[in-house]
């Protein structure tokens, strides 16, 4: 039988348009008109021009964990150096025996769990503890450029100060591989300041109802504690846990014999952790025109330049696809950087004016995740087809801004419910780092195909 080649071709293209299309609904409408009345137009490839976007180290620090040490890329020769601020939580119905022996302290300490680190464990560093002397406002928002002299006395004696190894050497190998042990750096603080905190619960129990009473008791370590990294280089620690123990003898009267006990403060997502993070020798990679960055924590995005103005929208956009490639990594070494994992895609416009502060996440409209793909060492955003018309609808209709078309490619971490859906993004703050082909030597590809009607 003699097939209509009209007909033909108008099914092929919908066949084309079916599985080429993803769940984004930008062609939504278009499959439910007649194949007759479609016909592919072509597909386009269009230069997308990148360069590093220089953040400095003023990234929104709302994360649940805290960063201490001081890191030189061997890749790169950048160095960051961290450490923090932190408040701790009082738990409702904290008590301490009325039995404590003399009311006293018997050991104060701070305890520093480590989730993971990077760089060798065996460096070491010096640490010092100071009390801060204003409280830090949990309603604020706290950035990692923050200035830690506006929350102490730099005058001030620190109350500890500590050498350490983010590996425990001072414990035996049985302990360290024991599988009830986790890793921490423990710090010693002066008992007096411990036995200052008892007695005041003796005369003033509402001081520990909750920790909106705590902080403001004016308590030794209340209003919080800056941990400043003094010395050091070769190796940051994830913080996951500061706890602040005390210690104490108490009568036991169930077993009429004395007893050492513990209370504890920790510091949760309940109070402020601030994360102070610099920087240095990145200026080098931001004047780099044959390549863009991505390094976090903080340090540098990629700003992408989308050449919405090319777009044709008369026709409907079936998909666009936008590839960023990653340079395989020159320094080989135990201790080089990881790749950030998660990348977000997002207008700078929305970006400068509050996208993470407004806990927003992915809309699959105006912001797009893509994860890193080892295979093929690229980061793809499969369809953006939806943005690149919203931009080129903006610039037609006199509504575009100053940085109508521009994106920022910025890696993020993702917390999903028990579905697997995305409730939450943040800025990845892991020790990570990659090279993406680019620049002004070098321009990204935006993949395009088109429908229109006859």
């Amino acid at each position: 039988m003699k097939m209509n080649l009209k007909y033909l071709l108008a099914g092929s293209v919908a066949l084309m348009m079916f599985v080429s299309c993803d769940d984004n609904t930008a062609t939504l409408g278009v499959d439910m008109m007649p194949a007759s009345d479609l016909v592919a137009k072509n597909y386009q490839v269009y230069d997308v021009t990148t360069e590093s976007y220089a953040v400095g180290d003023s990234v929104l620090a709302r994360t649940n964990m805290s960063y201490l040490g001081r890191f030189t890329d061997p890749e790169t020769n950048t160095t960051i150096k961290s450490d923090f601020l932190a408040q701790f939580h009082c738990e409702e119905g904290f008590s301490i025996p009325d039995a404590v022996l003399n009311d006293s302290c018997t050991r104060f300490d701070l305890r520093l769990f480590i989730n993971d680190f990077i760089g060798d464990s065996l460096q070491s560093f010096k640490l010092s503890i100071y009390e801060l002397n204003q409280q830090l406002d949990p309603n604020a928002d706290y950035y990692t450029d923050l200035n830690p002299e506006e929350y102490y006395d730099t005058n001030a004696q620190p109350i500890a100060t500590k050498w350490f190894t983010i590996s425990d050497r001072t414990i035996t190998d049985s302990e360290r591989w024991a599988k009830t042990y986790n890793n921490n750096i423990r710090i010693s603080l002066p008992n007096e300041l411990g036995t200052k905190i008892i007695r005041d619960y003796k005369v003033h129990p509402v001081h520990f109802n909750n920790t909106s009473t705590w902080l403001k008791s004016g308590n030794p370590c209340s209003k919080g504690l800056y941990f400043k990294l003094e010395h050091g280089d070769g190796a940051m620690a994830y913080i996951n846990l500061v706890q602040l123990n005390i210690f104490f003898r108490y009568h036991d009267d169930y077993i009429d014999r004395d007893t050492i006990s513990m209370a504890s403060f920790a510091a949760t997502d309940a109070v402020v952790q601030a994360t102070h993070f610099e920087n240095t020798n990145i200026d080098k990679l931001l004047a780099d025109k044959s390549a863009t960055y991505l390094k976090s924590p903080a340090g540098i995005f990629t700003l992408a330049t989308l050449p919405a103005e090319q777009i044709n929208v008369q026709d409907t956009i079936n998909s666009a696809k936008l590839t960023f490639t990653r340079y395989n990594d020159i320094v080989e070494g135990a201790f080089k950087l990881n790749i950030p994992k998660t990348v977000l895609l997002v207008r700078l416009d929305d970006y400068l004016n509050g996208f993470f502060e407004n806990y927003q996440i992915n809309d699959s409209k105006e912001s797009y995740l893509a994860t890193f793909n080892s295979s093929t060492n690229t980061y793809q955003f499969s369809n953006i087809a939806r943005l690149i018309t919203r931009m080129a609808k903006e610039k037609k209709e006199g509504k575009a801004t100053t940085n109508w078309n521009k994106v920022l490619i910025i890696p993020v971490e993702t917390t999903k419910d028990s579905n697997g859906n995305i409730v939450k993004l943040n800025h990845d703050f892991s020790m990570n780092s990659a090279r993406l082909v680019g620049g002004s030597d070098n321009k990204v590809k935006l993949e395009v195909i088109y429908t229109n009607f006859q």
